[in-house]
């Protein structure tokens, strides 16, 4: 669709249906016109080999598919195909011009009740999770199976999907991943294929390869209000790449939640779902399929920079998501190499050391407990509110520091006792308070690492003055705690457990890499 059709479809008078405005959004893929109460969907005319609308033809027989498909799970919000029209005032859904394209008309969900809105508002939780799965597990069991679709399941697709998606990320190394990990995740699933091409084959003879979804995450899913589940967005362009193992379209919506650091719901949607599906070898392919997600992810993002209709800030923006989906991916190959450990940060306020664990949590699927959030919930307060009380005084006095520890120290326990890793955020700026947890750590039988967060001052300071504008920051940190605070901190050594000295004033990436090549979790090489 040329330039000035796209903004003939921004005017009300484009519509058959009254709007007070239109708006658009954009993705690599398609242009999505919303009006007050509809949203009509044009397929871009691109073609990236895996996905043809080249032609207009293309283009109508794939919206045909996107509304058969998607009244599976959404019966009542995919409405039929709307033809774009040529009128003397240019392209629009009324007249009867030329057709010129077509676009999937649907009822415009409601914003607010969409997965990833809910989650980050604190509105969602295992509850709507588990309700997700139910859905998700009865559309799995009752969906299309043919020996046609099996062969989806076998390793031959399987590779060629992988080679695909490696040939086409080559042109993004350097920019969204680097060389290095490109070939790492490389190896790691043709290594994982050749020693596991028994379980492959085992799920095709158990039924498990289905014609699925295809792009289940949380941006696809509604939660009505009255509890409905709507699953929308499938994939209709490609069958190889709906047609698969039930685990491959699950593994979308679990890595979404490690995405967002999330894990616990990955694991309360796996356990609802296994129990609907009776599917217990589903979780010895998850992790495969969550990095072939992950890796896709990366690389559908990356495909936005070579859009020249997306704005720039909106490349920029995609880089970055790029870059960590595939950090994810590279996370996921690592973890099997990590044995449960206790990990603590130690550094004076503003020294990076909570976006050091939340950034090694991404890739190694660490739990935290922060000594900031479990302060304040010890005192009845929310991870956000400011009591406004000085350095020593109130919730930060001795008293409320040893609880505070106490209660970072319990959930360590339970962690490591569960043979999970975890992560504990606070300064650990006293020795005997790091000896508490090296102790713990020696008792569970488990490796001890210290994370001891650095940077130089002026980058401190700036951090400190802007967290004061940042209400969803839970630390009350300033520069005034910071000067207090190094008066009385203890470096730590390495005699107390393995120490590795991280500079967190560089890119999140650099930090992670530090972390990896001092457990030895990475191969050190060029990035």
């Amino acid at each position: 669709m040329e330039q000035h059709h796209v903004r003939s479809l921004l005017k009300p008078s484009a519509y058959p249906d009254p709007t007070g405005s239109v708006e658009l959004v954009q993705t690599h893929v398609s242009y999505i016109f919303l009006t007050d109460d509809f949203a009509y969907k044009v397929k871009k005319p691109v073609d990236f080999g895996f996905l043809n609308f080249s032609t207009l033809d293309r283009r109508r027989f794939y919206c045909e598919e996107e509304v058969r498909l998607n009244r599976r799970l959404c019966p009542d919000i995919y409405l039929g195909v709307a033809e774009v029209r040529e009128t003397p005032a240019g392209a629009a859904f009324v007249g009867d011009g030329r057709v010129i394209d077509y676009a999937v008309k649907m009822k415009r969900l409601p914003a607010d009740r969409m997965f990833d809105r809910l989650l980050s508002a604190g509105l969602a939780g295992e509850p709507e999770v588990r309700a997700v799965a139910r859905v998700v597990g009865i559309f799995h069991l009752e969906a299309e199976q043919s020996p046609e679709i099996d062969t989806f399941g076998g390793l031959d697709t399987i590779e060629a999907n992988w080679a695909e998606n490696f040939q086409q990320t080559l042109p993004y190394c350097g920019i969204t991943l680097s060389a290095r990990d490109h070939g790492f995740i490389r190896e790691w699933v043709e290594r994982f294929m050749t020693e596991r091409a028994g379980l492959f084959a085992a799920r095709v003879g158990a039924g498990r390869i289905r014609d699925g979804n295809g792009d289940i995450h949380m941006e696809n899913i509604c939660l009505g209000a009255d509890g409905g589940v709507c699953i929308f967005d499938c994939i209709e362009f490609n069958n190889r790449f709906r047609y698969g193992d039930t685990a491959a379209d699950i593994a979308f919506l679990l890595m979404d939640f490690d995405f967002v650091l999330r894990p616990d719901l990955g694991a309360a949607f796996l356990d609802e779902y296994t129990r609907i599906t009776n599917d217990a070898s589903v979780v010895e392919v998850i992790d495969f399929y969550k990095v072939y997600r992950a890796f896709v992810r990366g690389k559908v993002e990356s495909m936005r920079l070579a859009d020249p209709q997306i704005p720039e800030n909106e490349k920029q923006a995609a880089a970055a998501r790029a870059s960590r989906y595939f950090r994810l991916a590279r996370g996921y190959t690592v973890r099997p190499g990590l044995p449960p450990t206790l990990f603590i940060t130690c550094g004076l306020t503003g020294s990076g050391k909570s976006r050091l664990a939340r950034e090694l949590s991404l890739d190694l699927g660490l739990e935290i407990v922060s000594s900031d959030v479990v302060r304040k919930e010890l005192a009845g307060l929310r991870p956000t509110d400011r009591p406004g009380e000085g350095y020593g005084t109130g919730i930060y006095t001795d008293r409320a520091s040893v609880r505070t520890y106490g209660e970072l120290e319990r959930r360590a326990r339970a962690a490591l006792g569960g043979g999970h890793s975890i992560i504990v955020d606070a300064t650990f700026r006293r020795r005997a308070d790091r000896a508490r947890f090296g102790t713990l750590a020696r008792n569970a039988g488990t490796p001890f690492v210290i994370l001891h967060a650095v940077c130089p001052e002026p980058t401190i300071r700036r951090r400190l003055d802007s967290r004061q504008k940042d209400r969803n920051e839970p630390s009350d940190g300033t520069w005034e705690v910071y000067l207090r605070q190094k008066d009385g901190f203890d470096p730590p050594s390495d005699r107390e457990g393995t120490l590795l000295r991280i500079d967190t004033s560089g890119a999140a990436s650099a930090m992670v890499d530090a972390v990896l090549h001092g457990l030895e979790l990475l191969p050190c090489g060029k990035s």
